[in-house]
């Protein structure tokens, strides 16, 4: 062994620790980098040499080499930022992106959950790529496929109304028909069309002799179909509520019948009606329940995301619907993952085929909606590596400068 060997051999302590002070400097500066996985230097011996005798009792070695650059896949810490489209991860997998991304398109994956709603309604990254997932289909089902998530734009549909229910109580006591003229108690509802109007239908109840009731149900005459202001009401139904001795009513006996109308510019539609739990005692005549399954259009309000990826949307007409469902990638050599910046990973050469499947199943991880999970850099750790490395790097060259000085030596030899 020469006393350059040892000059170079120095030179070799003070390269990889030069890259290791790198790598701990890159982990610190992304300390605050939403999803950022902290990497480390994994150095190596270099060709030992036999000098003398046999191997492995007098070998030299020829200085270290970085072997690799590791990459740290371990669970950061989850901050809430009560945003519901900022999303993290708990556990295994990858958010799976699409779009173009330094300089080249594809699929790409990130931790990094910090997502928005753009101007044509897709979740994408803040970078502009679009997060994919299950779409939901006109059928309300999710889709099979993968797909760009438009969540944005969405709204909920009218329903026309095909069912009413109605719970009252109409007084026993109330004079008949012969002792007063109709109707005795009066009551209205709201449905809706098929165009989403809203339209109030209102019910006159009369007492009968017999101790039933009647009802009749008419609408605005100028609402129906070939209607003009100014027109009386038009019936569209009628029927009788029969109570037995105890006040309660008797469905069979009395003779609950199908409204039947047809509104300006919309689909006919056939309402049914439902009395179940009204009753006549002694109290004052009074509706205590009322409800029917039609609705006006909505606009989206605000989006949430559960736990399994699901997003469903809440709507200013009350309604919630399913959007789709965020799809999340497993790999199992992830620290063979790719790094291309932008927070962003792409498969490796060593990297196994994604498997790409739902939240909290197949060994994925749990969705977090309102929170980021922050970087898993240990500061403790890199100060703690930043002064090993920084000795390191100094005893190297100390045996730089010590060689240096025993060639200088031998120089004067000749002297």
């Amino acid at each position: 062994m020469s006393i350059f060997s040892s000059l170079y051999i120095g030179m070799t302590g003070l390269r990889v620790n030069e890259a290791g002070l790198a790598v701990v400097g890159d982990n610190i500066a992304n300390m605050n980098t939403v999803g950022f996985k902290a990497s480390r230097a994994a150095f190596s011996d270099v060709l030992n040499q036999t000098i003398i005798g046999s191997a492995g009792f007098s070998e030299q070695g020829q200085g270290s080499a970085v072997q690799a650059i590791q990459r740290l896949h371990t669970q950061g810490a989850l901050l809430q930022t009560g945003v519901s489209t900022d999303l993290a991860i708990g556990g295994n997998g990858f958010f799976v992106v699409r779009g173009e991304a330094q300089g080249g398109e594809g699929q790409f994956y990130t931790r990094n959950g910090q997502f928005r709603i753009d101007s044509e309604g897709f979740l994408t990254t803040l970078g502009g790529l679009r997060v994919q997932g299950y779409p939901a289909l006109a059928s309300g089902a999710l889709d099979t496929s993968l797909g760009d998530l438009q969540v944005g734009l969405q709204k909920s549909p009218p329903i026309a109304t095909t069912l009413a229910s109605l719970r009252l109580n109409l007084d026993p006591n109330t004079d008949t028909v012969t002792d007063s003229a109709g109707p005795h108690y009066a009551a209205s509802f709201t449905v809706f069309d098929s165009l989403g109007n809203a339209h109030d239908v209102d019910l006159e109840f009369t007492h009968q002799d017999d101790g039933s009731w009647t009802y009749d149900a008419t609408v605005d005459g100028a609402e129906v179909s070939g209607g003009t202001p100014g027109d009386p009401p038009q019936n569209i139904g009628s029927g009788t509520l029969v109570f037995d001795t105890s006040g309660q009513l008797d469905e069979g006996a009395s003779s609950i019948t199908d409204f039947d109308v047809n509104f300006e510019g919309a689909d006919p539609q056939t309402i049914a009606m439902d009395f179940a739990g009204s009753t006549g005692v002694n109290q004052p005549s009074s509706i205590e329940f009322v409800d029917q399954n039609g609705q006006a259009p909505g606009d989206l309000a605000f989006v949430t995301v559960e736990p399994d990826g699901t997003i469903s949307g809440s709507f200013s007409n009350g309604d919630t619907l399913a959007l789709g469902q965020l799809a999340l990638a497993l790999f199992q050599a992830t620290d063979r993952l790719d790094a291309i910046g932008g927070n962003l990973y792409r498969q490796g050469s060593g990297t196994d085929e994604p498997a790409i499947g739902v939240a909290n199943a197949g060994g994925r991880g749990e969705i977090f909606s309102g929170a980021l999970e922050q970087s898993n850099v240990d500061l403790t750790n890199e100060f703690t590596q930043m002064i090993t490395t920084q000795r390191g790097f100094q005893a190297s060259s100390r045996t730089v400068s010590t060689a240096n000085t025993l060639l200088g030596e031998l120089v004067n030899l000749g002297r």
